[in-house]
């Protein structure tokens, strides 16, 4: 009966060996939900991939920003939806307007999304429960769902 058991068990770890070794070997992502809320309007949802199964909070915003301002780059048309306002951009109701062969540099608006962070511009959830750190470890699975709820300053008071 001990032989079994431990053949059992020496069958299960190397499972899940071969398991993890096959999931590295093909780049298996996890792509979680991002979106982004304000306190006065609208909501934009979309997906971000990683390769990894826990980030920090300040790689996951540094991989969004990446991503967005990529994404602007390559298509140079219409509006900006980033987490951030860039230097040079117009406010709408529809995002963030730029001159048509503006370019936007992904490190620039990284630091100023780090910034707007620390000044409380917006809090980040991570599945209904917010994330006060950018050093907070953060355990990714598919049917995460990260919240960029950016805050509005009231007029007035």
């Amino acid at each position: 009966m001990k032989n079994v058991v431990i053949a059992a068990s020496f069958f299960v770890c190397h499972e899940k060996n071969r398991r993890a070794e096959q999931k590295e070997a093909r780049g298996f992502m996890t792509t979680i939900t991002i979106i982004d809320e304000a306190t006065v309007g609208a909501k934009r949802t979309w997906s971000l991939d990683f390769l990894e199964e826990t980030v920090r909070l300040r790689e996951l915003i540094r991989r969004r920003i990446y991503q967005e301002v990529t994404e602007y780059n390559a298509k140079k048309a219409g509006y900006f939806h980033g987490l951030v306002q860039p230097t040079e951009a117009e406010r709408t109701l529809n995002g963030y307007r730029l001159a048509p062969a503006h370019r936007l540099n992904w490190q620039t608006q990284y630091e100023k999304a780090v910034e707007a962070f620390l000044h409380h511009a917006y809090i980040v959830l991570v599945d209904d429960r917010q994330i006060a750190d950018l050093d907070t470890s953060i355990t990714l699975t598919v049917a995460t769902e990260v919240t960029f709820l950016k805050l509005v300053p009231l007029v007035g008071g």
